[in-house]
């Protein structure tokens, strides 16, 4: 199948058709902060990020990152990446902003314990679904879900697409 026109990038702007396939892993350009029902769960300046042809940036922060929040393993979830190896899902667990229950995030986010070789630098860290938190920021900027719901990038100004996930997208 055949992927729709790339779109030029402008000044400042990368094209996911110019990530490369296998992925790329490097440190994020920008810092990242993860809030949800008002607390910060996580904030760092030393993310990862994973650009793979057309797919937004999947970032990963160092799980020492993430203090506002508590994780535990999520019930039967699990995946493979042909790239990274078998992941891991975790529920996120935040404070009520009101007092009471605590907020359960179902599979929030997700991380290779033991990943490929080239990819293990991304051991201890985490990835979060946009679509699933109140706010995933990219240097101040809140990022959109990947389209589609399956693949955990996030969408900024910074990147064009068209991007994969979407209705159509899967032979892309």
């Amino acid at each position: 199948m055949r992927h729709p026109e790339r779109i030029e990038p402008a000044a400042g702007q990368e094209s996911v058709w110019d990530f490369p396939r296998p992925p790329r892993l490097e440190p994020s350009p920008h810092p990242i902060r993860i809030v949800h029902a008002g607390a910060v769960v996580a904030e760092t300046d030393a993310a990862l990020r994973v650009l793979e042809t057309s797919h937004p940036p999947t970032y990963y922060v160092p799980a020492a990152a993430v203090t506002g929040a508590e994780l535990r393993p999520a019930r039967g979830a699990g995946s493979f990446c042909e790239w990274k190896g078998q992941a891991r899902y975790w529920d996120l667990v935040v404070p009520s902003p009101t007092g009471g229950d605590p907020i359960v995030v179902e599979q929030a986010t997700w991380g290779y314990p033991e990943p490929s070789e080239r990819f293990a630098a991304i051991v201890d860290h985490l990835a979060f679904y946009a679509a699933r938190l109140d706010g995933c920021f990219v240097g101040g900027e809140k990022a959109e879900p990947q389209p589609g719901g399956f693949y955990g990038g996030w969408v900024t100004s910074h990147v064009v697409g068209p991007f994969k996930g979407g209705p159509g997208s899967w032979g892309w």
